[in-house]
C-alpha cells in the first residue's frame, strides 16, 4: 500500500429526524467503493470509512483527513448521504443527528468542506458527491422543504486552491435533479447501490473506465464513463464535474488487460514501396513487412503489423490477401487450449498445468485474464501456468481470456473437486495454498487475476530474470513491450518449464484426470471414418478384380457361357456391395466428426483438432473414389449382364 494516496468514505443511511427519509444505498456504496479503492491492484488507496456518524464526529474526521498532509499526497473524499439546502440557498450534508431546522448546528456545511480542501497541503484532492439535493425527503414532511435548487458546483468553485494545488469535484447530479437509488426513490425496494456510485465501482473494478486503454484510469476517463453509464440507466440524472488541476490525475490502475506497444515506424524507403504505383513493388514491400513481423523487437514488429493492416484494408485483392496471410502468422496460438484437471481432492494444493504460446514474439505477447476467481495464472518463459483452487467442491468450468495486440483467444479449463482423500484434518502448514496475492521479496505486488505473458528476451542474462515475472517500473527502461496493464514492466525468466508431467508424477490425484467424452468423440469418429474408408478401398479393389476375372472366364466359355454364373462364382457382387456401404458410412462418420468439432470448438485442443481434421480429410479422399468406382462397376454390370 502506498503512503501518499488516502480516501475517506462517509456514508449515512439512518437519520434520527423523521423528516429525512432513510436511504438504502449508502451502506452498499461504502463497502463496494472501499473495496476497489483499497485494492492494491486497482486504487491502491489507504481507505477509511465513516458510517452513520453525528455531525460533530463528521467534522472532526473531515478536518483530520485534510490536516497534516504533504505535497505528494492525493486525497479522495466521498459523500453518500442527503444533501440539504438552507433558506439562504447554501448546501449542507446531512449527518445521522441532523435537524433540518438547525442545519448550522447539526449538519456539515459545504463551505466547511471547501475550506478544509483549500487549506490542505495535499497536492491533489478529489471530492465525490452522491447526494440528493432537495428531493430525497419524505413527501409531505413539515420539517423539510424541498423547494428551490442549490447549485452544487458553485459551492466549491468560489475559492481557487492556493499554491498551485489541484482539486476536482464530481457530483451524481446537477442542481435541479435527484440522485437516484436504483431506478426509483422507493420505500420498500431492496438495498442496492446508487446509480452513480455503482458506475464508479464498476468502472474501476472491471477497468472499463480506462477509455483510452493506457493501463490507467484517469479522472477524465472515470467521469466520462460514469456520465454515459448514469445517463443510460437514468436519463433524468446528469453527473457534473469541475476541475482546477494541472496535469492528469490517475485514479486507479486498469484491469482490462489490453496490450499496447509503441510501434516503431517502418523505414521511409519501405513505406514508399508500400505506397508505390507499381503492384509488384507493393507486393515486395508486403514480403519485407512479413519478415519484420517476425522480429524479436516488439516495437519493430508492431510497426510492421500496423502497416500490413493498412495494406489489407486498402490495396487490391491479390496484395491485400498476401497481407492477410502475413497477419495470420501472429494470431494467438495457445497449446493446449483445453485443460482438463480431472478429479482432484478438495483442499489439496493448487493443481497446476502449463500452456505454451506459439508463434513469433508478437504472437506470444499477450495478457491472460481468468474469468473465474478459482483460476490462477502465472507467467513463464514460454507461456503461463494455470492453477486451480480446490477449496470448494463441485464441477469447475471456466475460461482464461488471452488478449494480444490484434487478436484474442480463450483457454478453457475443466476440473472436478471431490471429497478429500485424507480422513485426517489437513495440515495447514503443508497444504495451505500459496498466497498468490503476495509479491516477491522486493516488495512488488503481483496481480493473481491478470498477467502479462511476454516473450523471453534472448539478449537477457538468464540469471537476472525475476522468477515472479513482474517487477516495478524503471524510468530508465522505456521498452514498451514490457509494459503491463498497470504500468509495470514484466520479464519472463528462461528457467520456466512445462511442469505438467512433473506435477502428474508428484501428485497421484492428478493421474485420475481423463479427457472428457465430448473431447474424445470427434477423434473417435474420425478414426472410425478413416478405417472404414480404407476398408472400402480394399474391398472395391477386390470387387473390381473379381469382375475382371469373371469377364475373362466368360470369354473363354464361348457361346454357352453365362456372365452371371461367373460373377457369382468370383463373389464380385458382395464385395462391391460392402464397398458401397463402408464408403458411405465412412463419409457419414467423417461429417459427424467435423460437425462435432466445429460445434464444440472451445472444448478441443488445437493439436487434437488439427489431427481430427487431417483424418477426416484422408478418409474423405479414400471413401469418395471407392464409392464412385463401386457404384459405376455395379451399374455397368446391371446394364451389360443381359447381353453376355
Amino acid at each position: 500500500m502506498t503512503n501518499d494516496r488516502h480516501a475517506l468514505i462517509i456514508a449515512n443511511d439512518r437519520y434520527a429526524d423523521q423528516g429525512l427519509k432513510q436511504l438504502k444505498a449508502p451502506a452498499q456504496d461504502a463497502a463496494a467503493l472501499a473495496g476497489v479503492l483499497h485494492d492494491p491492484q486497482i486504487g491502491d488507496f489507504d481507505v477509511d470509512v465513516l458510517r452513520n456518524a453525528p455531525a460533530d464526529a463528521m467534522r472532526r474526521r473531515v478536518q483530520g483527513f485534510f490536516n497534516d498532509r504533504r505535497r505528494d499526497d492525493t486525497l479522495l473524499l466521498h459523500f453518500s448521504c442527503h444533501g440539504l439546502k438552507s433558506e439562504s440557498g447554501e448546501l449542507y450534508f446531512a449527518a445521522s443527528d441532523t435537524e433540518p431546522r438547525l442545519l448550522d448546528a447539526t449538519a456539515i456545511p459545504a463551505q466547511f468542506v471547501r475550506g478544509c480542501m483549500s487549506r490542505t497541503r495535499a497536492g491533489r484532492t478529489v471530492l465525490f458527491l452522491d447526494c440528493c439535493y432537495g428531493g430525497a425527503f419524505s413527501r409531505g414532511s413539515p420539517s423539510v422543504r424541498a423547494t428551490g435548487d442549490v447549485n452544487v458546483l458553485e459551492s466549491f468553485t468560489r475559492d481557487r486552491p492556493p499554491g498551485g494545488r489541484g482539486w476536482a469535484v464530481i457530483t451524481a447530479s446537477n442542481s435541479m435533479e435527484f440522485a437516484f437509488e436504483g431506478d426509483a426513490l422507493a420505500e420498500n425496494s431492496a438495498p442496492r447501490p446508487s446509480v452513480f456510485t455503482h458506475a464508479v465501482v464498476e468502472g474501476l473494478a472491471t477497468g472499463e473506465a480506462d477509455l483510452d486503454a493506457d493501463g490507467e484510469v484517469s479522472l477524465d476517463d472515470l467521469y466520462d464513463y460514469v456520465y454515459e453509464h448514469v445517463q443510460e440507466q437514468n436519463p433524468n440524472q446528469t453527473p457534473s464535474k469541475t476541475v482546477e488541476m494541472q496535469g492528469e490525475l490517475q485514479l486507479a490502475h486498469s484491469r482490462r488487460g489490453r496490450i499496447k506497444i509503441a510501434a516503431l515506424p517502418s523505414p521511409p524507403s519501405l513505406l514508399a514501396a508500400v505506397n508505390s504505383d507499381n503492384a509488384f513493388t507493393r507486393q515486395g514491400a508486403v514480403l519485407e513487412l512479413r519478415s519484420r513481423l517476425q522480429n524479436e523487437s516488439l516495437p519493430l514488429a508492431e510497426g510492421a503489423r500496423q502497416a500490413l493492416e493498412d495494406v489489407a484494408r486498402n490495396d487490391i485483392r491479390q496484395i491485400a490477401d498476401e497481407a492477410c496471410r502475413a497477419l495470420r502468422d501472429i494470431r494467438l496460438a495457445p497449446s493446449p487450449d483445453l485443460l482438463d484437471f480431472g478429479l482432484v481432492p478438495k483442499g489439496s494444493p493448487l493443481q497446476e498445468r502449463s500452456v505454451s504460446m506459439n508463434g513469433p514474439p508478437l504472437a506470444r505477447h499477450c495478457v491472460a485474464q481468468p474469468a473465474q476467481s478459482w483460476l490462477r495464472v502465472e507467467p513463464t518463459a514460454n507461456g503461463f501456468t494455470v492453477r486451480v483452487d480446490t477449496t470448494a467442491e463441485g464441477h469447475l468450468s471456466g475460461d482464461i481470456a488471452l488478449k494480444g495486440v490484434a487478436d484474442e483467444a480463450v483457454v478453457h479449463v475443466e476440473a472436478v473437486v471431490g471429497p478429500s482423500l485424507d480422513t485426517q484434518p489437513p495440515d495447514t502448514t503443508d497444504t495451505q495454498p500459496p498466497d498468490t496475492t503476495a509479491g516477491p521479496a522486493n516488495g512488488t505486488v503481483h496481480d493473481p487475476d491478470t498477467v502479462v505473458v511476454a516473450p523471453s528476451d534472448p539478449h537477457e542474462d538468464d540469471t537476472s530474470a525475476p522468477t515472479s515475472g513482474v517487477r516495478p517500473p524503471d524510468d530508465n527502461r522505456a521498452d514498451p513491450d514490457r509494459t503491463g496493464p498497470h504500468g509495470k514492466s514484466t520479464e519472463q525468466g528462461s528457467g520456466g518449464q512445462d511442469r505438467t508431467e512433473e506435477t502428474q508424477e508428484s501428485d497421484p490425484a492428478q493421474t485420475t484426470g481423463r479427457t472428457p467424452l465430448a473431447a474424445r468423440r470427434p477423434a473417435a469418429l474420425a478414426g472410425a471414418a478413416l478405417a472404414l474408408a480404407a476398408t472400402a478401398v480394399v474391398t472395391v479393389i477386390l470387387g473390381i478384380r473379381a469382375v475382371v476375372v469373371a469377364a475373362l472366364d466368360r470369354g473363354g466359355d464361348g457361346p454357352t457361357g453365362n456372365v452371371e454364373d461367373n460373377i457369382h462364382e468370383q463373389g464380385a457382387l458382395p464385395l462391391l456391395t460392402v464397398a458401397v456401404i463402408t464408403a458411405a458410412v465412412a463419409l457419414v462418420a467423417g461429417a459427424l466428426a467435423r460437425h462435432d468439432l466445429e460445434r464444440r470448438r472451445e472444448r478441443h485442443a488445437s493439436s487434437a483438432a488439427n489431427g481430427t481434421r487431417s483424418m477426416t480429410s484422408v478418409a474423405k479422399g479414400l471413401a469418395v473414389p471407392a464409392l464412385v468406382l463401386a457404384v459405376l462397376t455395379l451399374v455397368a454390370y446391371l446394364i451389360t449382364a443381359p447381353h453376355w
